[in-house]
Order: structure tokens, then C-alpha cells, then sequence
């Protein structure tokens, strides 16, 4: 018998990296997830596809749900014998009401487990290159709440020991009372030329800094709304040598991805690393083609097959998807030779434990002939080409031309995707996006369908186009899309290159070994390609 539970997770405070690893498996496990405003909505993409998800935020005073009503909700739930996930930002326990409701929780009988999470205190400070204690400055930090219960007679705090008793001060929610704070540690003894930062949106890509000191902060602040923290202390001025996220190539740009879903979340995460905004606005998916007979009777030749030709990663993928089901496996493949266009095709190919014959020094059609002719005379033969339903008829013709017997088979279809998301749209009216990726003709087609041409003839002057190669190129400029942004290497790696030098960067390389770098990119030494130009 199924037993319930209620998991109260911290999700740290904005960047989904930042979750637990426990955390992570109670969003995965759950029947019913309860959230909150500071939760990263990136994060329950990790939920079960029938897990119910609940939005219980607050934000200032509009409140999705009073916190009782929520206590009661947690109750409810699982009374109905499931397991529920209260997924709280920062830690539960820390200025998250918590432990309010675990106290509620065990009132009623309930088990329940508390995943502590990073908490804003530490890890803002941390992403704007301020650690909270050093050993040059302070040993002593404290945690204080901006905005006290408003119910109580009288502050909780002892402004006098507060003060000076700890070197670090840490506020949370605060910038509403940022006056009545200043004033207060001012008055009871802390130096009105005491550093202060205050961060909003703390580890996100949105995250803004602004330093002073006491006797100015507040000024300085005027214009920073919530959420934000407030750091109080000496070590604000290790800032200037320590800030590493916000000088990241990419940060402050926001950059629309167009590709599939399946694939975006690989490109996306490339232009995270480098501080990019990043926003899905899907306008391609993959799906089957609408008959697998034509597929089906090559498979059934791979014996009297000569060469097979993959063009890319989803041809690979269709293909072997396919040649399993049907009872097959790769020994089928023996004695056939391989070509593949890209060093990603070719990582997914020898992922099948398959070796790569000929792989060409460009990833577009016409290398391929090339590339094929020094290694044999092709007349007569048999060459077999899964690909895209859309796919240029260049390279099939070409190898005609030179006497190969040319099976070019549809493998996969790329349809347009319905997007009904109208967020990307509106912050391109607004003026908010800087960039929009396109990684092949079909995004292109289908950016312009699902925008609408008298949208993209509003906004288009104030965004960067940035394609990955010549024929995506081609297909805006048809368009009438001016492309400002071109990939000299037509792969996403050489994409986020080619974004990332438009971007004006101009500090030093990039180590191998950094954790920006994750061993996708170096500004200047060729690493692992990914090709998602129609061949």
C-alpha cells in the first residue's frame, strides 16, 4: 500500500542548478507539487508528466493563498495517500515558513522530511563576488529578516547587539524597510561608511547589483524592487575583485532559441553557462514520417548497401530507433561503410559502438562529394541517406551524377510547432530580446509563421538575427531578415562562438578547465561540434 509523505524542499535561491541533488528526487517522485513564487519554474520540467502542480505564491501583498489555507492544502493532499512536494525558494527554514508548516504537518499525523536548500543569504552574496566571512575581514555572520511578522507589538530585534556584535549582515526581504535599516544600525553604532550591496534576483540571469555604503545605499537603491537581499559589511568591497557571474560574455543579453524543445535544452544550457537570458520559443518538432515503408525496405538491403550517409544527429537517431524495432541490431550494418557530417553525428554514431569511415572537414552538402570522391569511385554504388523530409536535394543528385545508385529515404519529419506561449512575443514587441537564434531554414519559416509577419516587421530593426550557416543565412535574407550574426563554423558551438564575439567580449580566453567553459567552448580552439544546418 502506497504510504504518504510531504517533502518540504528548498530550491535554492534562483538558479536551478543550485537544487539538491535529494531535492531534485522529491520533484521527480511526487504526485502533487506545491510552489512558490522564488521557485524556478525550470525545475518542474523535472516533474511526472501526471503529477499535479499547484501555485501557492506570494508576492508582496498579492497572495495566491494565505498561509494557512496553504498549511491546509499540504493536509488535504496527503490525506489522499500521495506523496506531495512543498517546493519552497532558498531554504525552508530559513525565512520560508517551513517550519510553520512541518508544526502543522505533525499536528495532523502526517510524516513529512524537511531538504534543506542554498539560501540566498549565501549564495547572492556569492554569485556577486561577495563571500560572507573572510578571514581578513569578519568571522561573524548573521541572517535577519527585512520584514518582521506585521502582526507583532514590537521588533524582535536588538538593534544595539545587531549592530556591531557581527561583522556580516545578511537581510532578507528588505528593500521596502532598507531606510528604517540603515537607520537603525547607524543610530546603534555601525559606520555610515560600512560597505553595502544589495542584490535582486540573486544567481539568475536577471541578477542586479548595486554597492555603497550607509550613508548612501538607499539613494543608490531607490530603484531596485523586490526580490532582493542587502548585505551589511567590509567584505562588499572583495566585489570588485571577485565578480565572476555578472561579467560572464553573455550576461544581460537575452537570446531566443528556436529549435526543436527536444534539442533546445542543450543549446540553452550552452548559452546559460556564459550568462546569457535565455528564452525557448520552439518553432520545429520531429516526428515520424508519414510512412516507414520506403524506410523499412532499405533496412531490409543493408546486405547489398555500399555506404550509409548521416546528416545529422536526428537521422542517426530515427534510423537505429527504427531498425530496432524492427527486430534488427547493428551487426545488420557489417561490411557497410559510414559517413557522417559533423563530429556530433559522428559522437552518436560510435555511440552505437559503429566506426566512421569518412567524415568531411565542412558540414554542408558540397564537402560531402567532395570528401567521398578520394575515397572511392562511386559509380554503381549503393548509397543510403535517412534524412529530414525537407532536406536540400543537392547532395542525393550530385552523387547520381557520379554513377551511385541513391536511396534517399525519408527518416524523420520537421513539422512546425504550435506555440501557444506568448511571452517570447511580447518581450520582442517590448524591446527586451537582443538575440534570436536560428540553427536551420525550417526555424527560420516558422519564426515568421508563428510571429506573424507584421510582428516581425515591428521588431525586426531592434534585434540581432544570428544564424548557423550559409543556407539558414539564405532562407532569412529571402525572407527579408537581415542577418548580423554568422557562425564560421556551422555548429551550435560555433554559433554561441560567433554570438559571443558580435557581444563585444573582449576579456581573455577562456580556460579549458573553467567552469564556464564545461568543455563546450573556447574562443579560439575547435572542441565538439554539433551540425544543425539542412544539408
Amino acid at each position: 500500500m502506497k504510504e504518504n509523505i510531504v517533502y518540504l524542499v528548498g530550491s535554492g535561491p534562483g538558479d536551478p542548478g543550485l537544487i539538491t541533488v535529494k531535492g531534485l528526487e522529491c520533484i521527480k517522485k511526487a504526485d502533487v507539487i506545491v510552489y512558490d513564487y522564488l521557485v524556478n519554474h525550470s525545475l518542474l520540467k523535472n516533474a511526472r508528466s501526471d503529477a499535479e502542480i499547484i501555485y501557492v505564491g506570494k508576492k508582496g501583498n498579492q497572495h495566491t493563498m494565505e498561509q494557512e489555507d496553504i498549511n491546509q492544502l499540504l493536509v488535504d493532499k496527503a490525506m489522499e495517500n500521495k506523496v506531495v512536494t512543498r517546493l519552497k525558494g532558498g531554504d525552508p527554514y530559513v525565512f520560508g515558513r517551513g517550519g510553520e508548516e512541518a508544526l502543522v504537518l505533525k499536528k495532523n499525523n502526517i510524516p513529512f522530511e524537511v531538504v534543506p536548500g542554498i539560501t540566498a543569504a549565501i549564495a547572492s552574496p556569492a554569485y556577486a563576488g561577495i563571500p560572507v566571512t573572510h578571514r581578513s575581514y569578519t568571522s561573524t555572520f548573521g541572517l535577519i529578516t527585512g520584514h518582521e511578522d506585521p502582526t507583532k507589538d514590537q521588533s524582535d530585534i536588538d538593534w544595539e547587539k545587531l549592530s556591531t556584535g557581527l561583522g556580516t549582515l545578511t537581510f532578507y526581504m528588505g528593500i521596502k524597510n532598507l531606510p528604517n535599516i540603515v537607520s537603525q544600525l547607524v543610530k546603534h553604532g555601525r559606520s555610515k561608511d560600512t560597505p553595502v550591496a544589495v542584490i535582486r534576483w540573486g544567481t539568475t540571469p536577471a541578477q542586479e547589483t548595486v554597492t555603497g555604503t550607509l550613508s548612501n545605499i538607499v539613494e543608490k537603491a531607490k530603484n531596485i524592487k523586490p526580490p532582493a537581499i542587502t548585505i551589511v559589511g567590509e567584505v562588499v568591497n572583495l566585489r570588485d575583485q571577485l565578480n565572476w557571474f555578472e561579467t560572464r560574455p553573455l550576461f544581460g543579453k537575452t537570446v531566443v532559441v528556436t529549435r526543436s524543445r527536444d534539442q533546445a535544452s542543450e543549446f540553452s544550457e550552452k548559452l546559460t553557462d556564459l550568462g546569457a537570458n535565455v528564452l525557448e520559443f520552439p518553432t520545429i518538432k520531429i516526428t515520424s514520417p508519414d510512412d516507414f515503408a520506403p524506410l523499412d525496405k532499405e533496412l531490409g538491403r543493408l546486405e547489398s548497401t555500399d555506404w550509409i550517409i548521416f546528416t545529422s544527429v536526428n537521422g542517426v537517431d530515427c534510423f537505429f530507433h527504427r531498425l530496432f524495432e524492427l527486430g534488427r541490431d547493428v551487426r545488420d550494418l557489417k561490411g557497410v561503410k559510414i559517413c557522417s557530417i559533423g563530429p556530433a553525428t559522428t559522437d552518436r554514431i560510435k555511440g552505437f559502438h559503429l566506426k566512421v569511415d569518412c567524415q568531411p572537414p565542412k558540414y554542408v552538402a558540397e564537402s560531402v562529394v567532395e570528401a567521398l570522391k578520394e575515397i572511392e569511385a562511386l559509380k554503381g554504388k549503393r548509397i543510403l541517406m535517412p534524412r529530414a523530409d525537407i532536406a536540400r536535394s543537392y547532395l542525393p543528385e550530385e552523387l547520381q551524377k557520379m554513377g551511385a545508385d541513391v536511396a534517399d529515404i525519408v527518416a524523420y519529419k520537421t513539422v512546425a510547432a504550435t506555440n501557444g506561449d506568448n511571452t517570447v512575443l511580447d518581450k520582442l514587441k517590448d524591446g527586451t530580446v537582443d538575440i534570436v537564434t536560428f540553427t536551420s531554414s525550417s526555424t527560420v519559416r516558422n519564426f515568421a509563421k508563428i510571429v506573424g509577419e507584421d510582428n516581425l516587421s515591428a521588431f525586426k530593426k531592434n534585434v540581432q538575427f544570428a544564424s548557423i550557416g550559409p543556407i539558414t543565412t539564405k532562407t532569412a535574407e529571402e525572407m527579408g531578415i537581415e542577418v548580423s550574426i554568422k557562425a564560421d563554423e556551422y555548429t551550435i558551438p560555433g554559433l554561441v562562438k560567433a554570438i559571443v564575439e558580435k557581444s563585444g567580449y573582449d576579456k581573455p580566453q577562456i580556460p579549458l578547465e573553467s567552469p564556464l567553459n564545461k568543455g563546450i567552448l573556447s574562443i579560439n580552439i575547435p572542441v565538439l561540434k554539433e551540425v544543425s544546418e539542412e544539408l
